[in-house]
């Protein structure tokens, strides 16, 4: 069941998503060469706490950090530790806060300093690929109108799509109905209607699309060690244009 939120639910989610999104911005300052990821991630939970609001990843189904940190080859659920940034490396990082009853969520990948083409064109067309994903999150159009729009942008710069992991809805629960896939025809699915609350989040491979996770039982990577990326927002369906909760 897609649980639609009210006009006074959805202005307590744009609250959870403004501590996201200055997470970010946060972090996005303090992203450079020999920096740790753990580091990241204790500047990252000072910075959720510091309003009162807690990391909706630590302890989620045993996460141990507060939130994601991903690097090069790894796709999502990267765990922050002893590693060290280096010139050169793309990182995705993944934030979630949980603020008065309700989660927001958002992704966002980041060049460490000088980074190849290849890379930015990476990082860039996965963030244009939600945006033409948002084109069709409105009333009337179907969920997979939005999965289709993400797909055709994403294969015709010639990248492919992250099948195993999806979107989803979002709420009182980190993860709600329904399951948002970056992939599929259009015309399927669920009808949007105003209340939806949707993190729609591609998930991008310069090579194969197949990924497998690691000994951690976390951290996803491609299946050939070639660079992924990552972007997400969570949205509102609304009367008129959709709207980012997770932005400043």
């Amino acid at each position: 069941m897609i649980i639609k939120k009210n006009d006074r639910q959805i202005e307590l989610m744009r609250e959870a998503g403004k501590i996201v999104a200055d997470t970010h911005e946060v972090l996005r300052k303090a992203i450079a060469p020999g920096i740790s990821t753990e580091e990241l991630d204790k500047i990252a939970e000072n910075n959720i706490r510091k309003y009162n609001a807690e990391p909706s990843f630590k302890g989620y189904n045993g996460f141990p950090a507060s939130i994601c940190t991903s690097i090069n080859e790894e796709v999502v659920h990267g765990i922050p530790g002893k590693r060290i940034l280096q010139e050169g490396d793309i990182i995705s990082i993944d934030i979630g806060a949980y603020y008065k009853g309700y989660h927001g969520d958002a992704a966002k990948t980041h060049a460490v300093t000088v980074i190849s083409e290849e890379d930015r064109k990476l990082i860039e067309v996965t963030k244009e690929s939600f945006y033409e994903g948002l084109k069709f999150a409105k009333v009337g159009y179907r969920l997979s109108d939005i999965s289709h729009a993400i797909q055709v942008h994403i294969q015709n710069n010639n990248f492919s799509v992250v099948r195993a992991y999806a979107g989803h809805g979002v709420g009182k629960r980190l993860h709600e109905s329904p399951e948002i896939l970056n992939y599929g025809p259009p015309g399927k699915g669920p009808r949007l209607k105003k209340g939806m609350v949707l993190a729609i989040e591609p998930m991008v491979n310069v090579g194969t699309c197949h990924v497998f996770t690691l000994s951690n039982g976390w951290t996803a990577v491609t299946a050939d060690k070639k660079k992924s990326a990552h972007y997400e927002h969570t949205i509102a369906i609304t009367e008129d244009e959709p709207l980012i909760l997770t932005e400043l």
